[in-house]
């Protein structure tokens, strides 16, 4: 199975972010059952590796904390602009959240992730060069900002890749406080 951990998001938050879709050429939009702020991404993972992996979740200690969605931003892989996202606001908490996640993994035989950690929420996929389009899309939804999201617990979900989008599903949620 397919596995991360992320932060799942209250479906009003979801709803503003499905707001923002549009006819934006190149754009894959993720659906909104689908938003969610990844912690780590893990991938395959046999029911002995998912097993170890789900009594290391549940072994973290942490408080609850509140952050928000802040702008909109693009992440580009050889000159190409493959995801379009929803950024998050500095946030010391779930800075350290995300170390214990990866702290925890690592104890359990996951190879540390070499990509630095920069939170957000993917709202589209897609492959295209930048453009004037896309450029005044996200200037014209810059100053989006969510309201504060109180994150409580930690979610394991499996992903299952399908035709058109995958399919997400909450395999165990972890409470912080």
């Amino acid at each position: 199975m397919r596995l991360f951990v992320a932060l799942d998001l209250p479906w009003e938050v979801k709803e503003e972010l499905s707001e923002l879709s549009c006819n934006l050429p190149g754009a894959r939009w993720v659906p909104e059952e689908n938003f969610h702020l990844t912690l780590r991404f893990i991938g395959e993972a046999n029911r002995l590796q998912a097993e170890e992996i789900d009594h290391a979740l549940n072994a973290l200690r942490g408080r609850g904390f509140f952050f928000s969605l802040s702008g909109l931003g693009w992440f580009e892989k050889n000159g190409r602009i493959n995801t379009l996202y929803a950024g998050v606001e500095r946030n010391e908490a779930l800075a350290r959240l995300q170390a214990k996640v990866e702290t925890a993994l690592h104890r359990v035989g996951l190879a540390p992730e070499r990509r630095r950690f920069i939170p957000h929420v993917t709202l589209a996929r897609m492959e295209m060069p930048v453009s004037p389009t896309l450029t005044n899309f996200v200037q014209a939804n810059n100053l989006y900002r969510s309201a504060p999201i109180r994150a409580d617990n930690v979610t394991l979900f499996s992903s299952l890749l399908g035709k058109d989008q995958p399919t997400y599903t909450p395999e165990a949620e972890y409470a912080l406080a």
